[in-house]
């Protein structure tokens, strides 16, 4: 079995960037050749091929794999370092003050709370959904990840799968909120749409969470519950990233229905009808526990209470409580 290879060299991902490099590493991969042997698949010259190989020697992607005599002459087999590889680096700005860089799922009280921390820090928010913003903490790409993912066993949310994803390196899960979710509908609504059983009928368009998504990952669970699969939903894998994403699909009549936050139905002008409250949790390293001394202080703040219980469905009884893992 081969193994795959993350780049993090950007000398590595600039030698990529040209197509032909990035063809003769391709061949390299599936088996070994010789320069003559790339030259003839690639239709240049083996001079023209030997110019860019060296290129992809020097930033360690292609190496010397064997000699074999062919009558008097010895041939020189290339091949590459790994079987496959995959382009991960962050790219950031310079900037004088720190970079907070937060993945996950998107939420409006994160959006309050990274208003009020612009003062402190230079802040980028990666939307991409609470497991693949857990996973992005992990692989460090990120220093804050926010999640609201249910464990059904357990009954708790978040802590279970953090000691699942983060075994060996210690965390602190501080809760932002609680929040109400439910079903985003037209005004009036006018399918008279009541539960998620109604997701199912043929007069009904959904707009789905992109996968990863606690929202998402709730929906599959309920529906593995009542015995419905993805392919009889309408619009199951018509995929947004956000909340807001979902209940403008359903403004502008793209969709019938959306499950997100019920502040997202409220802000867009929707009917809403709530079916369940979640705790959404922001998790970080706990070696860098300093760095994040001015958001404890915000979330801890009366004005950030205040201005967090102004939206629909939320709930900032409980936030800045904090779990150590």
């Amino acid at each position: 079995m081969e193994t795959a290879q993350l780049l993090r060299s950007f000398p590595q991902i600039e030698a990529l960037a040209d197509p032909q490099r990035l063809a003769i590493l391709q061949h390299l991969m599936a088996k070994p050749a010789t320069l003559t042997q790339l030259a003839a698949r690639l239709g240049h010259s083996p001079a023209w091929v030997r110019h860019h190989l060296k290129r992809l020697e020097a930033v360690g992607l292609v190496k010397f794999h064997e000699s074999r005599k062919r009558g008097r002459q010895t041939e020189r087999y290339y091949c590459a370092v790994a079987g496959a590889f995959f382009i991960q680096e962050r790219v950031l700005p310079k900037c004088e003050k720190p970079i907070l860089v937060f993945s996950g799922s998107d939420d409006l009280a994160w959006e309050v709370l990274a208003g009020h921390l612009e003062r402190f820090y230079h802040i980028l928010s990666l939307p991409v959904g609470s497991l693949n913003g857990l996973v992005y903490l992990r692989q460090g790409f990120s220093q804050v990840a926010g999640s609201h993912l249910f464990d059904e066993w357990s009954g708790e949310y978040n802590l279970p799968t953090i000691r699942h994803l983060f075994p060996d390196h210690p965390t602190l899960v501080i809760t932002l909120v609680h929040r109400t979710q439910g079903l985003i509908l037209a005004p009036g609504n006018p399918k008279a749409i009541r539960s998620l059983a109604d997701l199912a009928r043929p007069d009904v368009r959904l707009i789905n969470r992109n996968r990863g998504s606690g929202t998402r990952l709730w929906l599959d669970r309920q529906l593995r519950h009542l015995g419905l699969s993805p392919a009889q939903l309408q619009g199951y894998d018509s995929e947004v990233c956000t909340h807001l994403d979902c209940a403008l699909a359903v403004r502008d009549c793209r969709a019938d229905v959306a499950l997100g936050i019920e502040a997202a139905a409220y802000k867009t002008g929707l009917d809403f009808i709530p079916l369940f409250q979640e705790r959404y949790d922001l998790t970080v390293f706990s070696e860098m526990q300093s760095m994040y001394a001015p958001l404890f202080d915000l979330l801890a703040s009366r004005n950030f209470r205040q201005a967090v219980q102004t939206l629909p469905g939320y709930d900032a009884t409980e936030s800045g409580k904090c779990f150590y893992i």
